[in-house]
């Protein structure tokens, strides 16, 4: 907090939740500022790529933190809580728009052992930052099932611990670690001939 009590971007979490209850405007364009565009990338993750629908995910996550800030309880953190809204928000808008999807089919049967394997953590760097290297990466994530995807992203995109991933998604540690390991898989299965293909 600056020295005429106004909050800035870099206060914790409590002080500006604290804020927020108390309806400072400065608190909620804190949270927004910090956490918009990565809740926007969850978004568009889950719903495959829909930009609009992804904005609107955002809208009404911010519009949840408003009107419940007052049922917040602060055992988890503040981003942990949005990111959980943020996603049954998006799984809503998912089913809505394709009320035949079971979103965790994939999990209920054992997939079957990539064909092709390449672990892409074995070339420099600067491959893995070419604009098509990127989208080619990001085409395999939007072709995950969105239970996969939105896993992967929290994890390894988005840099949740499992706990937290597990406390977004409602579901244990162990089926977090499950649906990340057969994301990987079908990424590197998705990416192999991609990526054998540059390192020659």
């Amino acid at each position: 907090m600056s020295s005429d009590g106004r909050l800035n971007s870099s206060d914790d979490s409590q002080q500006v939740l604290m804020a927020l209850r108390r309806r400072d405007p400065q608190a909620l364009a804190i949270l927004f500022e910090q956490h918009a565009d990565a809740i926007h990338r969850l978004a568009l993750n889950v719903l495959g790529g829909d930009a609009q629908q992804a904005d609107g995910v955002v809208q009404n996550t911010f519009i949840a933190l408003i009107e419940h800030v007052e049922q917040f309880e602060g055992r988890a953190r503040i981003s942990t809580w949005l990111y959980r809204v943020a996603y049954n928000e998006a799984l809503r808008r998912l089913r809505r728009a394709r009320p035949q999807l079971a979103l965790d089919d994939a999990l209920d049967e054992d997939l079957p052992m990539p064909a092709s394997l390449f672990d892409w953590r074995d070339l420099p760097e600067e491959a893995l930052r070419q604009q098509e290297a990127r989208a080619m990466m990001q085409a395999a994530i939007d072709a995950l099932p969105a239970s996969l995807r939105a896993a992967f992203t929290l994890r390894d995109v988005q840099e949740f611990s499992t706990r937290e991933v597990a406390e977004i998604l409602s579901i244990s540690e162990a089926a977090v670690k499950v649906r990340l390991h057969r994301a990987r898989l079908a990424l590197r299965e998705a990416l192999s001939a991609y990526f054998e293909e540059y390192r020659r």
